[in-house]
């Protein structure tokens, strides 16, 4: 199991990825899209990841011409190393 990291270095991480904020105790971004569609596509790359590596999004909300993701490790009772990790994969995919 990954540790909890602290809220410095949670922010000190998040300045490597721009758009990820810190915000009632997880990451959390929103990715803008053209259309409905684009939005789920990124979803379900977003959804294939998440299986391939076994670290689930928090949350994978999909409305209409954006995503927002959220990653927390209950199990460490915050943030983690595996979730920031995580949330730069994500990037990746946009």
């Amino acid at each position: 199991m990954s540790n909890k990291l602290s809220e410095g270095e949670i922010s000190s991480a998040l300045q490597d990825l721009p758009g990820w904020q810190l915000l009632q105790g997880r990451v959390e971004k929103t990715f803008m899209f053209d259309s409905y569609a684009e939005g789920v596509a990124f979803a379900v790359k977003v959804a294939l990841l998440a299986e391939k590596t076994d670290h689930h999004p928090d949350s994978l909300e999909i409305m209409w011409g954006k995503v927002r993701v959220a990653y927390v490790t209950h199990s460490a009772g915050g943030v983690t190393r595996k979730d920031l990790e995580a949330a730069a994969q994500v990037d990746a995919l946009a």
